[in-house]
């Protein structure tokens, strides 16, 4: 079976036009009010320069959405790579609630009602969770962090990671997606941060 071609440098670069539109607009209004005729008049293009993104609705929002968290991800990630801080883990979860921050309630709302794009951000969460043990484990290694399992520590906060995500922690306590990050920020340094040499109890 041949492989596919790839479309031309110029198409792609209107789908990827497209994509940032369809970012902005979900992530400020949501998406399951939107039928691909309201998104090519928000976007000013018509249905068929549309379908350059997916041949349907429903693919058209989880491509939105999927481009949104590799987005976010490359940018978390950059933000961890230039970081001087040893306590990265501090740094990655707070660029994660930031990244999360421009999301409005109806866009949450969406994702968690229709499965496919919500299974997407499952995926992202689970590698959230990987990356949160890493970074434990490189800053217990680095001295900047208390000696603990980074394999439970890594499993603890996945847990919390699932309820943000699945909406429980959000029903539970009223918190925002981002601003439960930024206090599992808070608690997971506050726990595992090594106090200062010569400091008493």
């Amino acid at each position: 079976m041949p492989a596919p071609q790839k479309l031309p440098e110029k198409t792609r670069a209107r789908r990827e036009e497209l994509l940032d539109g369809l970012r902005r607009l979900f992530l400020a209004e949501g998406f399951s009010a939107f039928s691909v005729s309201d998104m090519a008049e928000r976007l000013h293009c018509s249905k068929s320069t549309l379908y350059l993104v997916a041949p349907s609705k429903e693919q058209i929002v989880v491509a939105a959405v999927r481009s949104y968290f590799k987005r976010a991800a490359e940018r978390i990630e950059a933000r961890v790579a230039e970081s001087q801080d040893p306590r990265r883990l501090a740094v990655y979860l707070e660029a994660v609630a930031s990244e999360l921050e421009p999301a409005s309630e109806q866009f949450y709302a969406d994702l968690a009602a229709f499965a496919p794009a919500n299974e997407v951000y499952q995926e992202n969460t689970l590698v959230a969770a990987r990356r949160v043990r890493e970074l434990v484990a490189e800053g217990v290694a680095a001295g900047v962090l208390r000696p603990v399992d980074a394999a439970f520590v890594g499993s603890a906060v996945a847990q919390i990671m699932t309820g943000i995500q699945n909406g429980t922690i959000k029903a539970a306590t009223g918190l925002d997606d981002a601003e439960a990050y930024r206090h599992l920020a808070d608690l997971v340094m506050a726990s595992l941060t090594r106090e200062p040499t010569g400091s008493h109890a």
